[in-house]
């Protein structure tokens, strides 16, 4: 690529969560010969099918558990899970995200104090579901105001979290939208900042590369939320594309482009940031 420019971001790729899973999972394995995990243990399949290579194989549900060892992945799980794999007399890796632990812990805590307890994230995301599960029936799910319902409209105190790897501005757009509507019925709102700062420190890294690059190329799991909200906020600034691996890097992106930035998700092996790269060069 002559006279084009390649920059990283100053962060990006595997974050130290994710790092910690697999180290447990690979010490696991080869401890025991070959584990299962409740999910893939993060959303890429790069990194589950090297995981897999290695004896770490990732299950649907638990009712398909074979083993008598069980990984709860980065993304951890409920309380009513944990207990039913205990009850099932299945030896329990838990690599759950210290951050994420962090929000359970908070979750659980408002619950206890007498909250209802509002999550700003994805309902179907597998760290959502888990937050569920430790606010005890006292808690839901919403990326916007409307999705609430009439929960705000009974409730006299209301206690606000965030799914970890959502975005910094948008979880402080959603705080607001809240506050505003809930009325003055409510005595009490307690806001508890459950985001991850390494995935803020990625996404900022990703912005400032944005602004001056011609091109963003984000390269992650398809279903990682913490890629595509990189691809969210580097859209706005610069042609941005997602990519899996290297070989869905396009020609027809690079015509005309000089300067080209690349960051990754929290769950994008080394590997394939740095075959990215390669194939960018080789282009």
């Amino acid at each position: 690529m002559k006279n084009k420019r390649i920059e990283k971001a100053e962060k990006l790729g595997l974050c130290f969560g994710v790092r910690r899973a697999i180290r447990l999972l690979k010490e696991a394995a080869n401890e025991c010969g070959e584990i299962e995990t409740l999910g893939p243990v993060a959303h890429n399949r790069l990194l589950v099918e090297a995981l897999a290579d290695l004896g770490v194989k990732p299950l649907n549900h638990l009712d398909q558990a074979r083993g008598r060892i069980l990984a709860i992945t980065t993304h951890g799980t409920s309380p009513a899970v944990l207990s039913d794999i205990k009850a099932r007399h299945i030896r329990i890796i838990d690599t759950t995200c210290p951050i994420v632990r962090k929000a359970q812990n908070a979750a659980r805590e408002l619950a206890e104090a007498g909250f209802d307890v509002i999550i700003f994230g994805d309902t179907e995301h597998s760290e959502v579901k888990g937050l569920l599960g430790w606010a005890g029936g006292k808690g839901i799910a919403a990326l916007e105001i409307k999705q609430i319902g009439s929960t705000v409209n009974s409730s006299s105190r209301l206690g606000i979290i965030s799914q970890t790897t959502q975005i910094q501005s948008a979880f402080i757009k959603f705080v607001r939208q809240l506050v505003g509507a809930v009325g003055p019925e409510i005595e009490e709102i307690r806001v508890v900042n459950t985001l991850c700062k390494v995935t803020q420190g990625q996404q900022e890294a990703a912005l400032e590369l944005a602004g001056k690059s011609e091109l963003m190329i984000v390269i992650g799991g398809a279903n990682s939320a913490n890629a595509r909200h990189l691809v969210e906020i580097c859209s706005p600034l610069v042609e941005t594309h997602a990519v899996e691996t290297a070989d869905e890097v396009k020609t027809s992106w690079l015509a005309g482009k000089r300067r080209i930035g690349i960051t990754a998700g929290a769950s994008t092996p080394d590997e394939a940031v740095e075959a990215l790269v390669a194939k960018l060069r080789s282009l």
